[in-house]
């Protein structure tokens, strides 16, 4: 019983004790209760009679004859659906505190019922079908679920061997879905878990697990999946379509002045409010030189991004890590170009631009190839866009510098830092460039930042390799970011994809890949990541892997099928997974 309904059982108790001889203020149900009252004489004009030496005495009534006490009110009998979300239950209680109501032992006897599919609707619960996170399959059908749920179907969509996995749900979600399925069949493997052990559960059960879980309930190590198409981690997805999207309301006494109550709170009764949602995507390297650029002059400058541009400006925040500078004398580009020393031509930022960029970061190794004044011109190209930067800067003190950002109710802090060099490419105290990495103030600004923001993010320009897994020493220094007060930690140097790993309450993906860059010469260069992440509330909720393929030495693709799940299965594998 939660605390704020105990508050109303003890409001309860007074009132059933104690008479009163004041009129009570009326309330949702006091105001349906008036007509109970006794009826009293009512006071008429005609004047009182003078009394004379003659007239008999008008007899008195005796003071102590007693008043009739005001009546007390009945309290209103309350029941829930046991399997309301504790959340949910918990708002409504909230909206009848102070109200004269007690618990009714079962639907029937109740005065107003709170549930599943009532009349007048109060709020909306969203559940999410998820399997651990380094599972292949992407989607799921309705029917797939519906036949597994009749003991119908082995879901070999998920368990590819063919074993019937099993469902891991808690006991408030099972009791919600069959409200909606019916009872689940015997033939059906469920397993019954508290919301505190689900996903762990499920992981050591993996790849014979899956789950629905409530939207609010995921996390990172969950990797939620499309149901009939529709991703529930997408704002745009209409809920009035959505399968699992419950709605819960009242019937009975008072259940159109309890909606109204809630429709005046600030937020929604759901679980799944967008106006607390961020979406933030994070990207690999971008270097518009070389092959890249001479596409770009031959077939446009937005066409690196024909295919995904509108995918990453979708986000809420949209992180680019361009590690080239803007130089006005930029020589025309030379796809065959052998010398590391690079520039790109300032109409290219028009890419940028149509990728949805929200912040830069500048801890490549090349920010300073054109010399100081092609570093602070890119600079003042990136204010006048109103973007935000990090990880390099006009000087020293301005590269190191976090920076935050607010989206939704969400607050996330980026910092990074160059640990490779070369020595020229360092911001310096009076020069600019990339941030050297001083690990004492990067761990010390993550353990401040994380008692001020809900997200804080460490990215890298980190020494590059050209392989899945992550090395040791690469290991001991993201972990220490976590260590220190990350929730996700990304390598932004990464030409190659590399290997994940949830880490504490940290998510690190050592490695994202190319972006934007004219690497076509192996499979592994050509393979690009971007990280989806989802903050709900506060909370880093869940983290989709988009894949891309490279195209003609400029364009990235969405992968085929195929190309996915080979590039998921090294990506686990050298994961440890």
């Amino acid at each position: 019983m939660s605390k704020a309904l105990c508050a109303i059982l003890a409001v309860l108790l007074l009132v059933s004790c104690a008479g009163s001889a004041t009129t009570p203020t009326p309330t949702l149900q006091s105001v349906a209760q008036e007509s109970t009252a006794t009826s009293q004489p009512v006071a008429t004009d005609t004047a009182a009679p003078t009394a004379t030496a003659t007239d008999t005495p008008t007899s008195v009534p005796p003071t102590d004859t007693p008043i009739p006490p005001t009546p007390t009110p009945v309290p209103m009998a309350v029941w829930f659906d046991p399997g309301l979300p504790p959340m949910a239950h918990d708002r409504v209680v909230m909206a009848l505190e102070g109200e004269p109501a007690g618990l009714a032992p079962d639907a029937e006897q109740a005065d107003l019922r709170i549930g599943w599919g009532m009349e007048t609707t109060l709020g909306q619960w969203v559940y999410a079908v998820a399997a651990p996170f380094p599972t292949l399959a992407d989607a799921i059908t309705w029917q797939e679920v519906q036949r597994f749920w009749a003991g119908e179907s082995a879901l070999t969509v998920i368990s590819e061997d063919g074993q019937t996995p099993t469902l891991f749900v808690t006991q408030e979600t099972l009791a919600a879905l069959e409200h909606l399925l019916g009872p689940l069949s015997d033939q059906a493997p469920v397993s019954i878990q508290t919301e505190a052990d689900i996903v762990t559960a499920a992981w050591d059960a993996r790849p014979h697990a899956w789950a629905i879980v409530p939207f609010d309930q995921l996390q990172p190590r969950w990797k939620v999946l499309r149901l009939d198409g529709m991703n529930v981690l997408d704002k745009q997805t209409d809920m009035g379509a959505y399968p699992l999207a419950l709605t819960f309301g009242a019937e009975g006494e008072a259940a159109e002045q309890l909606a109204a109550a809630l429709a005046n709170d600030e937020q929604p009764l759901t679980n799944r409010d967008t106006a607390r949602m961020t979406t933030l995507v994070m990207t690999g390297v971008t270097a518009l030189v070389r092959a890249t650029a001479h596409e770009m002059e031959v077939r446009g400058v937005l066409y690196p991004g024909e295919l995904i541009n509108p995918i990453l400006r979708a986000a809420d925040i949209t992180h680019i890590s361009n590690e080239i500078p803007f130089a006005n004398n930029c020589p025309p580009p030379n796809r065959n170009q052998e010398e590391l020393v690079f520039c790109s031509d300032p109409r290219y930022i028009e890419l940028l631009r149509n990728a949805g960029a929200d912040l830069i970061e500048l801890t490549g190794n090349h920010f300073q190839d054109y010399g100081s004044q092609a570093t602070l011109d890119t600079l003042e190209m990136y204010r006048q866009e109103g973007w935000p930067y990090y990880g390099g800067g006009e000087n020293l003190a301005d590269a190191k510098k976090p920076i935050t950002i607010e989206s939704n109710g969400n607050s996330f802090s980026f910092i990074g830092c160059n640990p490779v060099g070369p020595i020229y490419a360092w911001a310096t105290e009076t020069e600019p460039g990339a941030a050297p990495c001083d690990f004492e103030y990067m761990h010390a600004e993550l353990a401040r930042l994380r008692e001020e923001v809900d997200v804080p993010i460490a990215t890298w320009q980190y020494w590059e390799h050209y392989f899945y897994e992550a090395t040791e020493q690469q290991q001991a220094d993201f972990r220490g970011m976590v260590d220190a007060g990350a929730r996700i930690v990304s390598g932004s140097q990464a030409h190659h994809p590399q290997a994940y790993e949830f880490y504490k309450d940290g998510f690190i993906h050592y490695g994202l890949g190319n972006l934007f860059f004219d690497q076509m010469w192996s499979l592994g260069t050509r393979q690009e990541t971007v990280d989806r992440h989802t903050i709900y509330d506060g909370r880093h909720l869940s983290t989709e892997v988009l894949t891309f393929m490279l195209e003609n030495y400029a364009q990235p693709r969405p992968m085929t099928i195929e190309e996915r799940r080979a590039l998921l299965q090294s990506l686990f594998q050298a994961s440890g997974w």
